[in-house]
């Protein structure tokens, strides 16, 4: 199934996530939005989060406090 358009977010970081982000995607020769692509999608893929799923997950963690 196609993604669609994408979309914009923003957040605020620590300087050092900032200085750490930057450094990780030089390195890896990416952009700094590919590098947290990147970096998720690793860090789903190993945890077993399906983006079809994000709903359940956010159910279950409102209905049953905060997990990790």
């Amino acid at each position: 199934m196609p993604e669609g358009k994408n979309v914009s977010v923003s957040f605020r970081v620590s300087p050092r996530f900032k200085r750490l982000l930057e450094a990780a995607a030089a390195r890896e020769r990416r952009s700094q939005t590919n590098m947290l692509e990147t970096l998720l999608f690793a860090y789903c893929e190993v945890h077993g989060l399906e983006a079809a799923r994000v709903g359940e997950t956010e159910n279950k963690t409102l209905a049953g406090g905060l997990s990790k």
